[in-house]
């Protein structure tokens, strides 16, 4: 009897649970996208940092961390990536960034996918139509530019103009306001005042950590152990952005939203050594073909997850989350044509194998040539470009800077360990099996030439369906001295 009593118990859990499971998968989730800024491999603590990130360290490790997780080089292209699901060669914007007074934009005719944009923009917005509300946003409070002041919130070149707005009104009112603490702000009221019985989809794209190294001295205080001035500044504004983090999560639960989030947070690119950011033991930075410079830190936090607490290899692009986010919410990828990213939600939520079994990193067309074409018949070598396919990477053309770069020391006088390497000037073909050797330190290109010409084979085929690139020169009109010292739409 007691068996039965045991047995019976047991089977009614288990329909329990697949009853509730079932109910957390046929109610539209609330969706919370994170996006740091220029947040490199080696700054957040669960890979071993010397910065403290308590809040992403638990809820990455209540979720699934993504280690085979790419973004792009670049603040733009990852951000037209992230809300397009569409590769930087297919919307032309596969040079460069959008720069403040250039007459450029992501494409009208591509559709996004959001409810809320608290934070940076960096899509354009020479016109009225480019801005966010114009996009499919139904409010944005946050800056248009790529970088600006993090307590005047003005971005200053030649001429220096306010870049804050609510909605399309420019917001005068901020100055002195550190932006982490005025974009979490924004992003708990509007928590505070959703109908939690709708779906809320929240786009946070943080300025931090991206440069001026600004931040308020408590945050910097817990780090003088490290002598590397911009690297302790740059860990006092992640610190903050790690308590932006919390106090977000804390107004989901808060108003009780937690439960049914699906919570996502990624860079947008590899850190910025320059400016604090670190990628130890990735090769490379910001800016460049390297791991270092497209290798995201990623993870993902639900409920609905069906596999926890566990470390995700499978290969995932942030192209991705525009279709997997757009099937979570309720819509059907399947009805628009053109996306390469894949939805990939059974690869995190169930650790199936990822539908992705490529990834095209980039075609530069305009990007300075590098070297002779290194073989005749098929794709230029000299052209910047790089592509994954399985485990072996290539890079062609200029790939930017190749150093090794360990984190500045807390001991010593704070000055950076380079580790250089010296090739030919006229190289232009690597060759990597990432799998094996991530740090890339291993050029097979010499080795497996076969392999070489497949991949430059594909990257043939891939550049056959590019667009031309879009990339117009500075506009003076753009000056905001012309618009009552305010950036905005000039035409």
């Amino acid at each position: 009897m007691a068996r039965e009593l045991v047995t019976t118990f047991l089977l009614t859990a288990f329909v329990i649970l697949l009853i509730s499971r079932e109910s957390i998968a046929a109610k539209k989730p609330h969706i919370l996208f994170v996006l740091a800024d220029d947040y490199g491999w080696n700054d957040v603590g669960y890979h071993g940092s010397d910065i403290k990130t308590p809040t992403l360290d638990r809820l990455s490790a209540e979720g699934v961390r993504l280690e085979n997780y790419y973004v792009q080089p670049i603040c733009t292209p990852s951000r037209s990536q992230l809300l397009t699901g569409r590769y930087q060669i297919h919307t032309g914007l596969q040079h460069s960034i959008i720069w403040y007074n250039q007459a450029n934009g992501l494409p009208l005719q591509f559709p996004t996918i959001a409810t809320h944009i608290v934070g940076k923009w960096h899509l354009g917005f020479y016109k009225k139509e480019y801005m966010p509300t114009n996009r499919g946003f139904d409010t944005h409070y946050g800056y248009l530019t790529g970088a600006e002041y993090y307590f005047t919130h003005k971005r200053c070149y030649e001429t220096c103009g306010i870049d804050l707005r609510d909605n399309l009104d420019v917001d005068k009112n901020q100055n002195g306001v550190y932006s982490t603490h005025l974009f979490t702000k924004r992003a708990e009221d509007i928590i505070a005042n959703h109908d939690k019985n709708k779906p809320l989809f929240l786009y946070l794209p943080y300025q931090a950590v991206h440069s001026p190294l600004e931040v308020p001295e408590e945050y910097v205080k817990p780090y003088q152990r490290i002598k590397n001035k911009a690297r302790r500044t740059y860990a006092g504004m992640v610190s903050a952005m790690d308590e932006g983090v919390a106090n977000v999560t804390k107004a989901l639960k808060q108003h009780r939203l937690w439960e049914d989030t699906i919570m996502v947070f990624s860079t947008d690119n590899g850190g910025q050594i320059l400016s604090g950011g670190n990628n130890w033991p990735l090769r490379g930075w910001k800016g460049s073909l390297w791991e270092g410079g497209f290798r995201g830190v990623g993870f993902v936090h639900s409920n609905s997850l069906e596999t926890k607490g566990k470390i995700n290899r499978e290969l995932i692009h942030i192209s991705d989350w525009f279709p997997t986010l757009l099937s979570l919410a309720g819509g059907s990828p399947s009805n628009i044509t053109g996306l390469d990213g894949y939805n990939v939600w059974d690869t995190i939520s169930k650790n199936a194998p990822s539908p992705r079994t490529e990834l095209l990193h980039n075609i530069d067309p305009l990007f300075t040539k590098s070297g002779t074409p290194a073989y005749s018949g098929t794709f230029d070598t000299s052209t910047r470009a790089a592509f994954r396919m399985g485990k072996w990477k290539i890079i062609t053309g200029n790939p930017g800077n190749g150093s090794w770069i360990k984190p500045a020391q807390v001991i010593d006088s704070g000055e950076h360990h380079v580790e250089n390497t010296f090739e030919d000037t006229n190289k232009n073909v690597w060759l990597f099996d990432i799998l094996d050797d991530p740090t890339e330190r291993n050029d097979l290109s010499q080795k497996y030439p076969n392999i070489v010409k497949k991949m430059l084979t594909r990257l043939q085929a891939y550049n056959a369906t590019a667009v031309p690139a879009i990339y117009p020169p500075p506009d003076p009109r753009a000056d905001p001295s012309h618009n009552g010292g305010v950036w905005g739409p000039w035409e």
